[in-house]
This record gives C-alpha cells, structure tokens and sequence, in this order.
C-alpha cells in the first residue's frame, strides 16, 4: 500500500510517499481501505513540532524525540471493509464505514486497520466519502467541549473565533443544534459561509476586539486563540464559560482556578475522543442538520500541498485528501 510518512520533523517536505507491506486484521479488527481522509491543524503541529508553550518536552517524550514513533500521521477517514479478522463480524465487507484513529494516526495510508468495538462507525447516507472523512476532527472536539465539558444549553448565547475552520465551522452547527444562539468570528470573506452554517450573528475577525458586542456570552469557544481569559472577561455571563481549545501548558494547569473569582470558568486541554459522539454526530447529519465544511479536496500524491494549506491557519473547514480507488456506494 502507499502510505504518507514522515521521516523527521519540519516542513511538508518531509512527507514523503512510499509504498509498504498492506496490514493484516487481527483477531477482532477489520481492515479498511480509505477513499478519503484530511490533513486537520493536529497533523501539521505534529510534522512541524508546532506545539502550546511548555508542551515541547511532554510531547517529544510521548511522540518521539526526532521523529514520530507513528510516521503514518491522520487522525480521520472514511472508506469501505476489505477484510475482517477471526471474530470480528460486527462489519461486512463492502461496507462504507468512518474511522477515528484519533492520537494513534494512521489514517494517512491506503489502508488501515481499526478494532472492530473501536473509532468506527457506519458512514451516514446523506454524506458523500469526502464529507464523511472530515465529520470527526472538528466535530468531536465541539460535542466534547460545548456539550460535555461546558454543558451548553438551549437558549445560551455562545461566541465562536475562528467559526469557519474545522472545528470552529462544526461547532457552529452543533451549537445550534443544542439550541443556542451563535455569533461567530471570522474572515470578511467567510461571513456568509458563517452564515449558512446558522450563526445569527456574523463579526469580522480583522475589526479587531472592539467590533465583538458586550452582550454577556454564557459560552466562549475559543478556536482562534485569540481570546485569553483577561480579554474574554469583559464578554462573559455570570457563570460564563470560556473554552481555550488551543492552550499553553500552563494555562491548561491553571485553568481550574482562572476566572473562579468573577464567577466564570475556563476549560482548556485535550479534548475526549468518545464512539459515543461519532454515532451522535452520524444521527445529526442522516437528519440533515451536520455537514461538515470542506475547504479543498488534494489528490494523495499530492499530500504536502494539504499540509501546507492546514499551517497556514486560514483554511475554510477541512483539507480532504482523496486517495485514487474507485468510489463505491454506500
């Protein structure tokens, strides 16, 4: 199979396109072949060693001192069943599934092997293999953060940096589907993207702090990292909730106590990856009301031209990269 690897940390250059032995299920696993997958903002800080302050040195230890121990990055993917190991009859071949490998990666490859009871779901009906490759990255990240972590609630006002991204774009929608009220941040040019995911309320990033209204915010889903807690502060509800979804290590550590004085809470770390959430997202979009945003589709050849798109922190939604098979029905 080819696979995407990287050799050493730094540019996309380092990505390089090589062919290796197909994997093998296991007792319990199926192997899946991706028609589809995405390079998101967590591939690129991973080949680029672009990690929060303080978080250089936990990270190497854990990832890899040089290089990653797992070369084959991608956190996502969707794709059909070839094969199924002793045991594992939870999936049929030929079946059109959506996998999250999440932090173990791997999804950059043709094919990839996933534990049955894993990150794997059906693929929904109503979304194409290219749409259903990107549901995940962006939108377990929102339903863990708005849902679980800040407990959001019909009728809330929520403010959204960085509404048009990957996880900003996704959270847009699910926090309309909890029933909230969304004023989302982003470009001039993605104000009416912005607005057909169901922001009510649409900000130029670029007017700066000043442009954002005092509206008192029962949530802040901070995507763009631009909004700390002393800046936040002013825009926030009594028992308002800010949300950092990128943080220094230091900010991760202190977010308990942060804000506890005025009344707010600030949530800040890693995200939970939970096949709970997959299914929940799967029944949204069968109901029509989650469809992931899709910046640019890359061949897999191609690869390195995604990554470079994904560091540059402006995409619109996702990086899909196609891999070259057939499309097979769902």
């Amino acid at each position: 199979m080819k696979a995407a690897v990287l050799r050493a940390y730094g540019g996309p250059e380092n990505i390089q396109i090589t062919d290796l032995p197909e994997p093998i299920p296991k007792p319990g696993q199926v192997l899946v072949r991706l028609q589809a997958t995405t390079v998101n903002s967590g591939d690129a800080r991973v080949r680029a060693l672009d990690v929060p302050a303080g978080m250089a040195l936990p990270f190497r230890l854990a990832m890899g001192w040089h290089r990653p121990r797992q070369p084959i990055l991608g956190t996502e993917g969707a794709g059909v069943v070839v094969a199924c190991g002793e045991g594992a009859d939870r999936f049929r071949v030929g079946q059109a599934v959506v996998v999250f490998p999440g932090g173990r990666m791997g999804s950059h490859a043709e094919l990839i092997t996933m534990p049955q009871d894993g990150k794997i779901i059906a693929k929904p009906a109503t979304l194409s293999m290219q749409e259903a490759a990107c549901m995940m990255f962006g939108g377990l990240t929102a339903v863990d953060f708005l849902r679980r972590k800040a407990g959001l609630r019909e009728g809330e006002h929520v403010l959204i940096t960085g509404a048009t991204g990957t996880v900003g774009s996704a959270a847009v929608q699910i926090a309309g589907i909890l029933g909230a009220v969304v004023t989302g941040v982003a470009s001039a040019g993605n104000l009416a993207t912005l607005k057909d995911l169901g922001a009510e309320t649409c900000i130029d990033y670029r007017l700066g702090p000043i442009a954002l209204p005092l509206r008192p915010y029962d949530v802040i889903l901070d995507c763009a990292g631009t909004l700390p807690y002393p800046q936040a502060k002013r825009l926030l509800a009594p028992g308002g909730r800010l949300i950092r979804v990128w943080a220094e290590l230091a900010e991760m550590i202190t977010a308990p106590l942060i804000g506890r004085r005025a009344g707010h809470r600030v949530i800040a770390g890693v995200s939970a990856e939970k096949r709970e959430d997959m299914l929940t997202l799967a029944e949204w979009a069968e109901a029509g009301l989650y469809r992931p945003l899709i910046d640019s589709v890359t061949p897999f050849a191609d690869i390195a031209k995604a990554h470079r798109l994904a560091s540059t922190g402006h995409k619109r939604g996702s990086a899909v990269v196609e891999f070259a098979v057939p499309q097979t029905p769902a």
